[in-house]
């Protein structure tokens, strides 16, 4: 199979990073957007994963030696949209040394004790290491707006707009995003983008298939009723704190090998850009370098 070039690459992402939120429109994304793979058979965008993961272990390991960095990826969707399956193909080849996933329930009575954004800063990476988030403080935004009823068990103030809430809410999701780039953690926020169509078939499976039937419940009926208000939360949240330093990818997740492909890639090129920046040895050649050989070679 031919080598995707660097240049393609960025051609085939590009559509997909949201770093200004002006402009993003919800109805612009095609869940069912396969790139120009669409004339490929699904072999092809496996191929293309397996390479990614392999380049991805390469420079998470890179990260882990340097100890600068860290890494933060956050993972967004309705349901049956793929995070679990999408994070366990993604980081597969990961040492699980420097990678740390982190689920996000619903809040205990200790979460609900402090603010919203308490729960996941305890489980931040550290530097040197990459934290995935399934589901993460953006369930604030999303899950609790299409649900105010939730906010009753936070115990808080409620502005007398719950609108006006929202905007204090993605105000502190920027500040803290800001800190954190500031601080030397990269920031990668996915939505899986998957259609309603598409997440009834996969529902449909759940109940067909025995050996799926664990991955469905009854409350994942319930919330397809909320869809609308769920899409209408997902563009204002996006669109609110997508920033360069902290960039969502709108992936589309209809074709899961493609959706798998994508965040691959684009977790490697963002290590690829990051790791050059702090070289582990000296360069070869240098002075340093030449010393570092010699004393090497000059002990037992």
């Amino acid at each position: 199979m031919p080598r995707i070039k660097p240049k393609q690459l960025r051609e085939f992402l590009a559509p997909y990073r949201i770093t200004d939120g002006k402009d993003f429109r919800l109805k612009d994304h095609d869940p069912a957007d396969t790139g120009n793979l669409e004339s490929e058979d699904k072999k092809k965008a496996k191929e293309l994963l397996a390479r990614g993961v392999d380049w991805l272990a390469e420079e998470q390991g890179k990260l882990y030696a340097q100890d600068r960095r860290g890494v933060l990826l956050i993972f967004q969707a309705m349901d049956a949209a793929g995070k679990d399956s999408t994070i366990r193909a993604v980081m597969r080849g990961v040492n699980p040394a420097g990678c740390q996933v982190f689920s996000f329930k619903q809040p205990s009575k200790e979460e609900l004790d402090h603010d919203f954004l308490w729960r996941t800063s305890q489980r931040l990476p550290e530097l040197g290491r990459i934290g995935v988030f399934n589901r993460s403080y953006y369930e604030e935004v999303l899950v609790v707006r299409v649900h105010p009823e939730y906010l009753g068990a936070q115990r808080i103030a409620i502005p007398p707009s719950l609108d006006d809430l929202w905007r204090q809410r993605f105000a502190a999701i920027r500040a803290h995003e800001a800190h954190l780039a500031a601080s030397g953690t990269l920031v990668l926020k996915f939505w899986l983008n998957v259609s309603r169509d598409e997440q009834k078939r996969r529902f449909l499976s759940r109940l067909d298939e025995p050996d799926k039937n664990w991955k469905f419940a009854a409350g994942d009926v319930e919330e397809r009723k909320h869809w609308d208000s769920y899409m209408a939360a997902y563009h204002e949240a996006l669109a609110a704190t997508s920033r360069p330093w902290a960039p969502w990818y709108a992936i589309p997740a209809d074709d899961k090998p493609y959706m798998r492909w994508q965040v691959a890639h684009i977790v490697r090129k963002t290590l690829e850009r990051a790791n050059p920046a702090y070289p582990v040895v000296p360069e070869e050649g240098s002075a340093r370098f030449a010393e570092m050989r010699a004393m090497l070679e000059a002990q037992p």
